[in-house]
């Protein structure tokens, strides 16, 4: 008896009876059966429900290793008559119902997914990467299930952002809480039939309590929460904003590099040894040193290193055209640093000024944020910004890696929640 209570709290067993504990082959097998008041419930509800067939016979569940022993347990699995579900698998208390692993075996996969790599955790569990999906997926949904409270309770400001998540053709649709910095929807897709779950989870008095927005811009984020949320305003955040701004700065930078590259094709023959050191080809200068000048160009000027500045001197001397883009791109960045009350005078003038410039990626992009202005305006007043959620967004980028080879979305999106929302798996047996 010493020796069975010994292993139950080894396995992490509740609820249940160890019958025998024995070697078959390589592995260890423990058999077990639920005490009395455990047995015969649904497996879906635990419901009480009479008895309907023996199902298959016994059956096994993966269990944590004990050493370097893979282990099992192993019990009968009969089928009860639930008057909701129908016939189904009993509940048997040491997994969830279809899980071919017990709790313990599926919390410390979830825990090593969310915290190691993935050739770790395959390994040291000894199971396929999938079946790491599959558990990751079943974990989430049983933390929901379990939840005292629904994690949608209570919000009020959220930022709404898509992610590309498989070779720039799969999206996924995030919302994160500006007041917690917590994950708290996904979804895949990046239109507005994707976003609509989301809204249908709240529900409309919850709705009703969004009092604040941040997006991208996208129209169909517009449509959905201008339909959805009467009480939300909704915001085009700095950080896109600034984002766009340096979207265009690289279109002029590339078409510098372009032109110079054409210019490179009339440089004289490029000499060899100790003369090439000494030769003057403009073009290909040219082109090297445009090439060599994006961190530059996109970093804060705060930020940037001796070599940088250097750099930056370098194009205000030998491409005016390209410089003053970067200027115009440092101007609308210091308008979001400013005043409310500020900085709708800067940014009318910032307009002016970019309408003016002769630079077609700037007038373009005036004329964006020309449309936006309203929403923009909102963001500052507000204090609205994305910066959550591309911080959120940095991490499911290397999240995606990670899950690499998993056969749905779900998994990642369960991948996700697990690592950025409110549940975070707990190795077994710690508090």
């Amino acid at each position: 008896m010493a020796l069975i209570s010994i292993f139950r709290g080894l396995v992490g067993l509740e609820h249940t009876a160890i019958e025998n504990v024995r070697r078959d082959g390589d592995v260890l097998v423990i058999d077990v059966r639920p005490m009395a008041r455990r047995r015969h419930r649904c497996g879906r509800c635990r419901r009480p429900c009479p008895g309907y067939d023996a199902g298959r016979g016994r059956r096994r569940w993966r269990a944590l290793d004990h050493g370097t022993t893979m282990t099992f347990l192993e019990a009968d699995a009969p089928r009860v008559r639930c008057r909701v579900h129908g016939v189904v698998v009993a509940h048997v208390p040491w997994a969830g119902h279809g899980a071919g692993h017990t709790h313990t075996f599926d919390a410390q996969v979830a825990w090593l997914a969310t915290r190691t790599s993935k050739a770790a955790a395959t390994q040291l569990m000894r199971i396929a990467w999938r079946t790491a999906g599959a558990v990751l997926t079943r974990v989430w949904d049983a933390a929901e299930a379990a939840a005292a409270t629904d994690g949608l309770d209570g919000l009020t400001r959220i930022g709404i952002d898509e992610i590309s998540y498989r070779r720039s053709q799969k999206f996924l649709t995030v919302v994160v809480d500006h007041d917690t910095g917590l994950l708290v929807w996904a979804g895949e897709g990046r239109n507005r039939a994707a976003l609509r779950p989301f809204f249908d989870l709240l529900g409309p008095t919850r709705c009703a309590q969004i009092t604040h927005v941040s997006a991208d811009g996208a129209a169909y984020i517009e449509e959905e929460v201008t339909a959805r949320c009467p009480n939300a305003v909704l915001g085009i955040d700095p950080f896109h904003v600034v984002k766009w701004a340096n979207r265009a700065l690289a279109r002029v930078r590339i078409d510098a590099w372009q032109q110079a590259r054409k210019l490179a094709k009339h440089d004289p023959k490029m000499l060899t040894g100790w003369a090439r050191r000494h030769q003057v080809l403009p073009g290909q200068d040219l082109a090297r040193g445009l090439k060599g000048a994006r961190f530059a160009l996109a970093k804060n000027p705060e930020n940037l290193t001796d070599r940088q500045h250097a750099k930056l001197e370098w194009i205000a001397t030998t491409d005016p055209r390209l410089y003053r883009a970067y200027l115009l791109k440092e101007a609308l960045r210091l308008i979001f640093q400013m005043p409310p009350d500020q900085a709708a005078d800067a940014l009318d003038q910032w307009l002016a000024w970019a309408r003016r410039c002769r630079i077609p990626a700037f007038v373009d992009l005036a004329r964006t944020i020309a449309t936006f202005r309203p929403r923009i305006l909102i963001a500052i007043e507000h204090q609205l910004s994305n910066g959550l959620i591309e911080g959120v967004n940095t991490k499911i980028r290397l999240l995606t890696r990670i899950a690499f080879g998993f056969h749905t979305s779900h998994a990642l999106i369960a991948l996700a929640m697990l690592s950025l929302g409110r549940h975070r798996p707990q190795l077994p047996g710690r508090t």
